[in-house]
């Protein structure tokens, strides 16, 4: 029975990474699929996940598990994830996070003579935006208009140019994330403990490693493709906000920084939650804007973009959240948890051999469907039980494989941020994603034998 549950499993995620590749809608997809499971396994005998409220009736509960799923993850990490789409959309609208990326990029224009050297040191400057700003496809598009002629005009092709605009979003990390929400809420811990606790410790040295390996590879790939210097024009980005809307984007992680447990401050400790650290924030930002243009209704008309992010992170992220969950029950109601810790004991595998085959696995899937997100959300909540079977650290498993799901996606030809930064700097998709390629499986070894044996 096992065997057969296996099986079905086995074709199920075939299925699913077949059909998200052929651009079928994600949520339909991952929630059909995970209903199908769960009712061929109630045929076939296997125990369904346990709910709060049995309805009585097994094929009422399949759809129970749905409502449950909405129930909770639209209250509580979904609410998180929505005011933080809001606050990003927000910043965007009033010209924060444009400030904030001029403030950081304009000291590489200083590097005229060392461009491969300017291009690399892009990569963890703009990671450390990428915490702020978590969106690769906004935060590569700002980096393609402001820091992209930089580089071209010092002396790389634009292909090794867009290619690191694209590697400062391959650590979806931060309290901002929706993968660390969702990877932090799976093992039990917040937002800011996660990040400083486990995300740091290995995001440092994958950031340096990173950047000197996209360094050589660059450098080889425009000398092995005769690049010809193109002197581009080099524009000073043109502001349109004051210089001080720079803290803006990085105030909530400030605050969520300094009122945690890691620093003693206060007596007594004030602890703040994401969610209140972003709307804070926000009402910040508009006393900001209030006294910028002196027009209350105005502002108080712009707070629109907010709740509009809101609703359409609900349509998007949540829903694919709470599909991808449903993908898992199925999974799990099939007893595909089981035999993954079973054939990994019996071929000696162990924690650090099922560590490194779910993050394998995670990589190959964000590469296939050209996202981080569906790839992270369809497998991490397996990984609870997985650790649970083997007495191991959930955040140990989960963390290189949350890393991996967006280094997947850069290497994709079908991922927004690859297709919109490629289409812009005037290279295919292609073209990017197989400059990628090589630094970015590197990396994945890298962070393997780092993480897990080191």
């Amino acid at each position: 029975m096992a065997i057969t549950g296996t099986i079905i499993s086995l074709i199920f995620i075939a299925l699913v990474a077949f059909l998200l590749v052929k651009k079928f809608n994600a949520q339909a997809v991952l929630l059909f699929c995970g209903l199908l499971m769960m009712s061929i396994a109630m045929i076939l005998g296997f125990a369904l996940p346990d709910l709060k409220e049995p309805t009585g009736l097994k094929i009422f509960d399949i759809f129970e598990l749905i409502k449950e799923s909405l129930s909770t993850k639209g209250a509580d990490v979904g609410l998180m994830i929505m005011t933080i789409g809001g606050y990003v959309s927000y910043m965007k609208k009033i010209s924060a996070s444009e400030t904030l990326v001029y403030l950081a990029m304009k000291p590489l224009s200083i590097l005229k003579k060392s461009p491969y050297l300017a291009a690399s040191l892009v990569i963890p400057i703009g990671q450390i935006l990428f915490i702020t700003t978590p969106s690769a496809t906004g935060l590569g598009l700002l980096l393609v208009a402001s820091i992209f002629p930089v580089l071209v005009s010092l002396g790389v092709s634009k292909t090794s140019a867009v290619s690191v605009i694209t590697a400062c979003t391959v650590f979806d990390m931060g309290p901002a994330s929706a993968n660390t929400a969702r990877a932090s809420e799976l093992i039990g811990k917040s937002n800011v403990q996660y990040f400083i606790e486990n995300q740091l410790p290995l995001a440092i040295p994958l950031t340096i490693f990173m950047a000197v390996v996209y360094f050589f590879v660059n450098k080889y790939y425009d000398k092995k493709e005769n690049h010809v210097v193109e002197i581009a024009e080099d524009k000073d980005m043109t502001l349109k906000a004051p210089i001080i809307y720079g803290i803006l984007p990085i105030l909530p992680l400030i605050l969520l920084i300094t009122f945690s447990k890691f620093f003693t401050f206060f007596n007594p400790p004030i602890n703040l939650e994401t969610t209140t650290a972003m709307i804070f924030s926000l009402f910040v930002a508009l006393i900001f804007e209030m006294i910028r243009k002196r027009d209350v209704k105005e502002v108080f008309s712009s707070l629109k973009v907010f709740w509009e992010a809101m609703g359409k992170v609900f349509a998007t992220v949540i829903t694919l959240i709470i599909s991808a969950e449903i993908f898992s029950y199925g999974l799990i109601s099939l007893g595909f948890i089981n035999s993954l810790v079973s054939v990994s004991q019996d071929f000696g595998f162990g924690v650090i051999g099922i560590g490194i085959l779910m993050t394998i696995l995670i990589f190959g899937a964000s590469m296939l469907m050209g996202s981080g997100n569906a790839s992270f959300f369809s497998f991490g909540p397996l990984v609870p039980g997985i650790a649970t079977k083997m007495g191991a650290d959930s955040a140990s498993i989960i963390l290189p494989m949350q890393f991996a799901s967006s280094m997947g996606r850069a290497t994709s030809p079908i991922a927004g941020v690859i297709i919109a930064t490629a289409e812009i700097a005037g290279i295919t998709p292609y073209q990017l994603a197989k400059r990628n390629l090589i630094p970015l499986t590197s990396l994945l070894v890298f962070m393997l034998i780092y993480h897990f044996i080191f």
